[in-house]
C-alpha cells in the first residue's frame, strides 16, 4: 500500500495529475450531489496552479496542488497528532511554501507532506514519530483502477443496488481518454442531469464527447 513509508513508488507527476483528475470524474458520476463526493479536481485552482482534493466530511483531508515545476500533497488526519511542519517540509521547494504555509492548508493542518519535481522525483522532510494515516489517503492513487472500483463499491453502493462498473471503462479514464456516453453507462446506469456532468468535466478539465 502507497503511504509515506515507500513515497517513491507514487506515479510521476504527469501520472498522478492524469489518475486524480479521472477519480474526480467517477466520483461526480458516482455521486452528482457535490456535497456527498469524496474526491474533486480544479484545473482553474490559481494562475498556474490545478487542485486535487479528498475530503471525508470528518475531517480527513487531502490537497495535491499541480505547478509547471511539480507537485505537492499535503495530508492531514484529524485524530493523528500534528508533526513540526517545518521539519515535515524540510527542503520543501520554495516554490511551494505558499501553498504550504498559506491557506488554505494553515487552516486545515497538516500531518505528511510529499512533493515531486522532475529534478530529484518524489521526496519528502523529516517524518514525524508517529503513524501519519499516509496510507489511508494515498493508496487510492496507486494507478490500478480495480482500486477504485472496490472503494467505489463500499462508499458508494452499499446501499444502492446497482451493478459495478466496468474495469475496462473505469481503465480507459485512467489513461485520460475521451469520455463518451458509453463509457458513462459503463459506468453508471443513469445520468439525470447532462449539463451538471458536462460543467463538473470541464471544472475538472477532463475531455468528453456526448454528441
Amino acid at each position: 500500500m502507497l503511504s509515506t513509508a515507500n513515497y517513491r513508488d507514487l506515479p510521476d507527476q504527469a501520472d498522478l495529475q492524469r489518475i486524480c483528475k479521472a477519480i474526480s470524474v467517477l466520483d461526480a458520476l458516482n455521486s452528482p450531489e457535490w456535497e456527498y463526493r469524496y474526491y474533486f479536481y480544479n484545473k482553474d485552482w490559481a494562475e498556474g496552479e490545478e487542485m486535487f482534493e479528498m475530503r471525508d466530511g470528518e475531517g480527513d483531508q487531502m490537497l495535491i496542488l499541480f505547478r509547471a515545476e511539480g507537485c505537492v500533497i499535503n495530508g492531514y488526519a484529524p485524530e493523528y497528532d500534528q508533526p513540526d511542519k517545518n521539519k515535515l517540509t524540510r527542503g520543501l521547494p520554495a516554490v511551494f511554501d505558499e501553498f504550504m504555509f498559506g491557506e488554505p492548508v494553515s487552516s486545515i493542518g497538516t500531518t505528511f507532506c510529499l512533493w515531486y519535481t522532475a529534478a530529484h522525483k518524489w521526496q519528502l522532510g523529516q517524518l514525524g514519530e508517529d503513524d501519519d494515516a499516509s496510507e489511508d489517503f494515498l493508496d487510492i492513487l496507486d494507478s490500478n483502477p480495480q482500486t477504485y472500483i472496490e472503494w467505489a463499491s463500499e462508499y458508494y453502493d452499499e446501499n444502492q443496488d446497482r451493478p459495478a462498473p466496468s474495469l475496462a471503462a473505469v481503465a480507459s479514464l485512467y489513461r485520460g481518454e475521451t469520455l463518451t456516453k458509453k463509457l458513462v453507462f459503463a459506468i453508471v446506469p443513469v445520468v439525470e442531469d447532462w449539463l451538471q456532468l458536462e460543467s463538473n468535466l470541464q471544472e475538472i478539465g477532463y475531455p468528453f464527447d456526448f454528441g
